[in-house]
């Protein structure tokens, strides 16, 4: 059997132990280390063991847990509350301002955390009641929360943006920095676009007369407490930005300041410690055997030539140019997003895409940040988009799945239309990275 018909074979048989329900690393782990076995024999053993060692060794993954307990400590905190009172008071009282402070709340979020599924969970249960309570229309402000949420793992720090750069090993800073202003570019298109519909449709988004009437000091406290989670995010980002401190140092920093602030705030009880270390705990061991099994299918796939063969195919055989091939990968990103969440999409494809992609001459930061600009446009495509039936779990009943589907539509164009703009100026997402560490 020749080596392409092997990685076919490997690549068909991991699918199909996705599809029967297997936990992504068993999966991925399991058809990776028996195909080294079965190709190289003894030999074989050593690619499991070579990943673990590089696994191991590679010092950025530190920084994983301190931001997962960085984030946690903030969340269980309830600083998420204080946000949000924050947005209530100082935008009500224009038309979509709620609206358009859920996605402030979003990026903020998104900044303490790093993961989509929590800027959802906060979204959906402290947001959205309060919204349809001020009643704002309920299609609209459910896209606002799935958009918004979307920001979670492309504004740093992004703990799947640390996946990313173990496998296709470029440093987790520059891939950071890198999705920080395309991240707040959609941030502000996601704003302008609330707010100009509101200007035009004002019922879908009234102004909250009551908001006018609160005095002025309760106002500033309100402004204060808001402001703590950028204050320890300006601890942990300053000085690594200005070359002070290494990227583990930054996170270490991060995770100090948080809980600081919660013991500062006293909201930190033992009961609380302990959620918050056993949260950090388990994800960050589910990412460490995601890892691990990324590294050993990637090694096999890397032995058989299998990348070499399909660049061949598609450049040489069928002649397709670069952006075409681009564009198709970005493609089955999304068909793969309505059945799969983004972390077992990244270590499905990136042993076969994040080689082609620097073989086609493209930059692996700059594709880094399409990579998760294009999950999150999957994770809101219908039918069996990720987002949407986690929207439906969260939401009140009187939002049906119909208004969920519809609410995403205006986001998604808007989702796309960033992405091609970066697609077509790079140094939109690669700016910031060759400032910071060209300094």
């Amino acid at each position: 059997m020749s080596q392409e018909y092997i990685a076919i074979f490997m690549f068909a048989s991991m699918m199909l132990m996705l599809f029967t329900g297997q936990r992504v690393f068993g999966a991925i782990g399991a058809v990776g280390a028996i195909a080294a076995m079965l190709l190289w024999g003894v030999g074989g053993y050593d690619i499991p063991f070579a990943a673990a060692m590089k696994l191991m060794k590679w010092y950025p993954l530190l920084t994983l847990p301190m931001f997962i307990f960085m984030g946690y400590v903030l969340s269980e905190s309830r600083l998420a509350d204080d946000l949000y009172k924050m947005f209530h008071v100082w935008m009500g009282p224009i038309n979509g301002g709620l609206a358009i402070g859920t996605i402030g709340l979003m990026v903020l979020v998104s900044a303490m955390n790093g993961l989509s599924v929590a800027g959802m969970a906060i979204g959906a249960t402290i947001a959205l009641p309060e919204l349809l309570r001020r009643g704002y229309d309920k299609t609209m402000v459910t896209g606002v929360i799935q958009a918004g949420s979307s920001l979670g793992i492309l504004v740093p720090p992004s703990v799947v943006l640390v996946l990313y750069a173990m496998i296709a090993r470029q440093p987790v800073g520059q891939l950071w920095l890198a999705g920080v202003l395309p991240g707040l570019m959609m941030a502000a298109l996601f704003i302008v676009y609330i707010w100009l519909r509101c200007k035009f449709q004002p019922h879908l988004g009234p102004a909250m007369k009551d908001t006018q009437d609160v005095p002025r000091a309760e106002k500033l406290r309100l402004l204060w407490a808001g402001a703590l989670p950028l204050l320890i995010f300006a601890t942990m980002m300053v000085p690594f930005v200005n070359g002070w401190t290494s990227l583990v140092e930054s996170s270490a920093i991060g995770a100090l300041t948080a809980l600081a602030a919660s013991l500062a705030k006293r909201r930190m009880t033992w009961k609380t410690l302990e959620v918050c270390t056993r949260q950090t705990l388990a994800i960050s061991c589910m990412f460490m055997w995601i890892i691990l099994a990324a590294l050993g299918f990637g090694a096999v796939f890397d032995g058989l030539g299998a990348v070499k063969a399909i660049d061949t195919l598609f450049t040489d055989q069928l002649g397709l140019d670069p952006w075409v091939i681009l564009i198709l990968m970005q493609l089955s990103f999304i068909v793969m997003g309505t059945f799969l969440d983004d972390t077992a999409m990244l270590v499905i494809v990136a042993p076969l895409y994040v080689p082609l992609v620097g073989a086609l001459g493209f930059d692996l930061v700059w594709y880094g940040v399409l990579y998760t600009i294009t999950t999150q446009i999957a994770y809101m495509t219908p039918p069996f988009g990720y987002n949407l039936f986690l929207m439906r779990a969260m939401a009140p009943p009187e939002v049906s799945l119909m208004d969920i589907y519809r609410s995403i539509v205006p986001f998604v164009a808007i989702m796309v239309g960033a992405l091609a703009i970066i697609m077509i100026f790079p140094q939109i997402a690669l700016w910031l990275p060759e400032y910071v560490y060209n300094k």
